[in-house]
């Protein structure tokens, strides 16, 4: 019997798989899966949702034959099954449901392939159909020979040695694609309030996109929030929906938010919780113009890499939050460097969603989106420009969210779309724990009730 976990590229659903079952009478029935998914070397697991006819003779003898095809070399493989037990809930139920929910989008059946169950099976036997003509081998040069695990390492080892987030969140999207070869790829980080995922940091594409928004749920990133599963999807070529599909799928009206810096026409797609002592801290997402961009050794990787790029961001946020001394956290501001030369500022904030616009420029929303408004307003009523992180988590009238939502990822945020927009104001990186307004200009902030 052929071990399971060495055909692993047959199990991406590249090419539909075929199950064929028999009735009481022996009668044959054959229908298409659209995906069988590998457990372990003895188990694979199946969607139970429109195959009625197979799910009645799997009920009566609890068989089943099924091939599926390596969409990456064309090999064929023939898979005995007996029928072992169904879950409608569970970490293989939710994988397997969050694939299928991302494959119906992108098919633009969204919300109609809901899954009722996953069925289990043993696999009894697994072995080759042989082709009938000689497949071309690949060449060893083609083959990824790399040692990830020692990728992994050395990554890793480089992200261990910053102490600052923002430098952490470059670092790791630089290893990417210098260690792995992957160009583009983005972090997003949570936004509990709204159900959203804002882009913090980006790498490779045409604009950084920092402040673009993504829903919890929607598409190969939004699923990998939802879930805390990693959602891999290995060639898109049955349609190219889904790049529009996460665009509309926010369900954000009024401002048009803004797009994400995706390719227009991915092929492969991979997206990672990054999680930190049971919370989600954010989405490590890498996406390619090539299909099968993202092996079982790449998403294995970048679990490692996600999940300690999460600690340690949580890490750094903590130490940057914290004032060395109470005689540090108090000491006076420095000298007023606006430039009040430069004119009015016009500024619109919208309470309902905290959305800020600069000069008719739409800027951000939501926590950060407050938290200028607050410097703004401020500095607008006693020149001030200096703040402090504790103060901040003190002033309910920001309406901040607990403090497991991180501040310091609000910052990062806030500075680099601020930045990008390469305006009049500016957020200056501080000492610890310290936060600095730059203003060009008078502003004159307007509260706009809806």
């Amino acid at each position: 019997m052929i071990r399971l976990s060495t055909i692993r590229d047959a199990f991406e659903g590249v090419i539909p798989s075929v199950i064929a079952t028999t009735d009481r009478e022996g009668m044959p029935n054959a229908s298409y899966l659209s995906h069988v998914y590998y457990i372990d070397d003895h188990h694979v697991a199946l969607s139970n949702q429109f195959f009625s006819k197979t799910a009645e003779n799997v009920a009566v003898n609890g068989l089943a034959t099924v091939m599926v095809v390596d969409g990456h070399l064309g090999l064929q493989y023939i898979l005995d099954l007996v029928y072992e037990t169904s879950m409608t809930e569970g970490p293989v139920f939710e994988t397997v449901s969050a694939h299928l929910d991302v494959m119906s989008v992108e098919q633009g059946m969204g919300g109609i392939m809901k899954l009722r169950a996953v069925d289990i099976y043993r696999v009894e036997d697994c072995r080759l159909v042989p082709p009938a003509h000689p497949l071309e081998e690949p060449s060893p040069e083609a083959e990824d020979r790399r040692d990830h695990l020692d990728l992994t390492r050395r990554l890793a080892v480089q992200l261990a040695a910053e102490t600052d987030a923002e430098h952490l969140l470059d670092k790791a999207l630089e290893g990417l694609e210098t260690m792995f070869g992957f160009r583009h790829s983005m972090v997003l980080v949570p936004d509990d309030e709204r159900r959203l995922l804002s882009t913090i940091a980006s790498r490779g594409y045409d604009r950084f996109g920092f402040g673009s928004e993504v829903a919890v749920g929607a598409g190969v990133i939004g699923m990998a929030a939802a879930t805390c599963r990693p959602v891999r999807i290995s060639d898109f070529r049955r349609s190219r929906r889904y790049v529009n599909a996460v665009g509309s799928a926010s369900g954000i009206t009024g401002t048009d938010p803004l797009p994400l810096p995706a390719l227009a026409s991915p092929l492969s797609q991979l997206a990672v919780p990054m999680v930190a002592q049971g919370r989600l801290v954010g989405v490590l997402f890498v996406e390619a113009e090539q299909s099968f961009a993202f092996r079982h050794r790449d998403e294995e990787a970048l679990c490692i890499l996600a999940g300690h790029l999460a600690l340690s961001m949580t890490l750094a946020a903590q130490e940057r939050e914290r004032p060395e001394s109470e005689a540090e956290a108090e000491k006076p501001a420095p000298a007023d460097t606006t430039h009040a030369s430069a004119g009015p500022l016009r500024i619109r904030f919208y309470p309902r969603d905290g959305s800020i616009f600069i000069d008719n420029d739409y800027l951000i929303r939501g926590v950060p989106g407050r938290l200028l408004k607050h410097f703004v307003e401020e500095y607008a009523k006693s020149g001030r420009q200096d703040f402090l992180n504790r103060e901040i988590r003190r002033d309910r009238s920001l309406q901040l969210p607990d403090f497991k939502d991180n501040l310091e990822t609000r910052l990062i945020l806030l500075r680099r779309r601020l930045e990008e927009k390469g305006g009049p104001i500016r957020l200056g990186r501080a000492e610890r724990g310290h936060i600095r307004l730059d203003i060009e200009g008078i502003p004159e902030l307007v509260v706009v009730e809806e």
